[in-house]
């Protein structure tokens, strides 16, 4: 084995002496410090230069500042060399997102603008930072899990300046976030997923991959895979996809020998093309590989879509495809209130608007921030969240539910399950005609949630003249199939509840957070990610939220209305003709 070889198998190994030797060498030391004042030559000329004022100049005499540097004294050491002042590097990166610049535009601003300057209390001859001190910083703050404390300093400053008060009404929906890698189909994943093997192999064990090295893989796995170059016939894109296949087991096979260093099987890629052949391919024998129908491979919940970002799934929502996350974004919406963002979450692109409630709740009782009233769309509100949102926060979940998809409330309404009466002491439902259920079973459905079978009397059922509009069985009797006692009413009570004014009414302020995601998208570029990664990718989130409320407040002190539903011209004659 050679010298390099050496090395990096210390570096992969988790809990080597190099690793620790690294970590020691890179560490940072934080010595709080007071914030200092604005320096009079940097006050004087940007008072010149901005005499109207600007958003950075308001901040700063509002809120004075964001945060200290005890904020963050968890994330760094004791000992080291001196770190840059936490408490700017923070707001530098919230006001990144206010422009939507890079870590390279960040640093010029910070080197060349008045206005930075001032609200960072910089001298005039300040030279800045060297950009990379940026990401140093987001790392730190993600190993430590201080993501949260960025939006909620925030929220505590708008709180303590009684601009933030405790909110009657908040609203929450979801979009959709593009992972920042590039999209691929299955052909360029098994071969992205190859090369990226291979790469990753040559930079920690070149010798024993160039003693174990295919030829002709240097000319396929050379260059980027990209579908153009790929064929077009489904028979020959078959007997490629067969023939990377092929070449990957026998990569893993040389790796996973027993007179292979074992540490190459702890390689990120490697595994990753572990993984993905599993997910891709049978192979019996090494010489017999088939590519999985579409049918026999893993769901996207688990399917590895790009070996650049494993967390990145493929999903699909209404008319919309994409591979990458979700976020979710809830906000104030009393009308006596700047429409502050709470809260901010972030899931896989997998992950169901349903389950993000009681976590967004409890986050909220934390931040002493719960509403009296939760405006959320109809991928919030199954009939347990309706019931567990007001038994364990006292929150009224206001937002549509699913209307019965039986045949009967389409085709027959008078038959539909919502018209049986139900007894719930006696355990008996009795239909419009007037017949009584003979049965009554409790079970659990396929994702184990308790549910209640009713069957009625066969005899009833066939003597019935209105069985055709009842039931499609020929034989069988009519049948119901519902929630436990307080899901059932509490779906009944909303679908009778949500076609009323006063409940339409209500609701109609939910469509406002459409226009805070439009505005993180415009503003921010909320749609894409930048970072590879949830983590890094829910960092991106929060620093957008902390950049959406400072504009907010800067709007609401200047008096500035939020802006109206526009209409094009065409629908605004309409009105004018009415």
């Amino acid at each position: 084995m050679g010298k390099r070889e050496v090395i990096f198998s210390m570096y992969y190994l988790e809990k080597s002496n190099m690793l620790i030797k690294i970590e020691e060498e890179n560490k940072m030391s934080l010595h709080p410090k007071p914030i200092p004042p604005i320096p009079e030559d940097t006050a004087r000329v940007a008072r010149a230069a901005f005499p109207k004022g600007n958003i950075y100049l308001q901040l700063r005499d509002t809120l004075e500042t964001l945060y200290v540097d005890e904020d963050f004294a968890d994330l760094f050491s004791v000992k080291g060399q001196p770190a840059q002042s936490p408490w700017r590097l923070a707001l530098i990166c919230i006001m990144q997102y206010m422009e939507n610049l890079s870590d390279r535009q960040v640093a010029e601003a910070v080197r060349g603008r008045i206005d930075w300057k001032y609200v960072l209390s910089l001298p005039l001859e300040d030279s800045g930072f060297d950009y990379s001190v940026l990401s140093e910083f987001r790392k730190r703050l993600i190993k430590g899990g201080s993501e949260e404390l960025l939006l909620n300093k925030i929220l505590e400053k708008f709180k303590e300046k009684g601009i933030l008060k405790t909110p009657k009404q908040q609203r929450t929906d979801s979009t959709h976030i593009l992972a920042a890698i590039r999209p691929l189909n299955r052909l360029e994943t098994l071969g992205e997923t190859m090369r990226a093997a291979l790469n990753s192999l040559s930079v920690a064990a070149p010798d024993w991959l160039r003693r174990n090295i295919i030829k002709d893989w240097y000319d396929f796995y050379g260059r980027r895979v990209e579908n153009y170059r790929l064929p077009k016939l489904d028979s020959e894109r078959n007997q490629l996809g067969e023939k990377i296949g092929k070449d990957g087991f026998k990569l893993l096979n040389k790796i996973y020998h027993h007179d292979s260093p074992d540490w190459l099987r702890h390689i990120a890629a490697v595994e990753t093309l572990r993984q993905v052949w599993i997910q891709q391919f049978y192979a019996p024998e090494i010489d017999r590989v088939q590519l999985r129908p579409p049918k026999e491979m893993s769901p996207s919940t688990i399917a590895i879509h790009s070996p650049y970002d494993l967390e990145a799934h493929y999903s699909s929502k209404r008319s919309v495809n994409w591979v990458g996350y979700k976020v979710h974004l809830t906000e104030i919406c009393d009308e006596d209130s700047p429409h502050f963002i709470t809260h901010v979450t972030t899931t896989l692109s997998t992950v169901t608007d349903e389950v993000v409630i009681s976590p967004i709740h409890e986050a909220l009782e934390k931040k002493s921030l719960l509403p009296d009233k939760h405006l959320v769309d109809l991928g919030y509100t199954p009939a347990e969240n309706l019931i567990s949102s007001q038994r364990d926060y006292g929150i009224e979940l206001i937002g549509p539910v699913r209307s019965d998809p039986s045949w009967q409330t389409r085709n027959h309404p008078k038959f539909a399950a919502k018209n049986f009466k139900i007894d719930w002491e006696k355990k008996v439902a009795t239909c419009p005609k007037g017949q009584q259920s003979t049965t009554w079973k409790q079970k659990k459905d396929v994702g184990g949630q308790p549910i209640i079978q009713i069957t009625f009397s066969r005899f009833s059922c066939n003597n019935c003249r209105s069985r055709s509009r009842c039931t499609r069985a020929k034989i069988e009797p009519r049948g119901l199939t519902i929630r436990d006692k307080n899901e059932y009413l509490a779906l009944k009570n909303r679908r009778e509840a949500q076609n009323t004014r006063e409940f339409q009414n209500t609701y109609r302020k939910r469509a406002g957070i459409e226009g805070t995601l439009s505005q993180g998208i415009r503003k921010s570029g909320l749609r894409q990610s930048r970072y590879v990664g949830l983590a890094k990718t829910h960092l991106q989130h929060i620093f957008t939220a902390a950049a959406l409320n400072l504009y907010r407040l800067d709007n609401w002190l200047n008096g500035i209305p939020l802006a109206s539903t526009r209409y094009s011209r065409f629908c605004s004659l309409k009105s004018k003709t009415a």
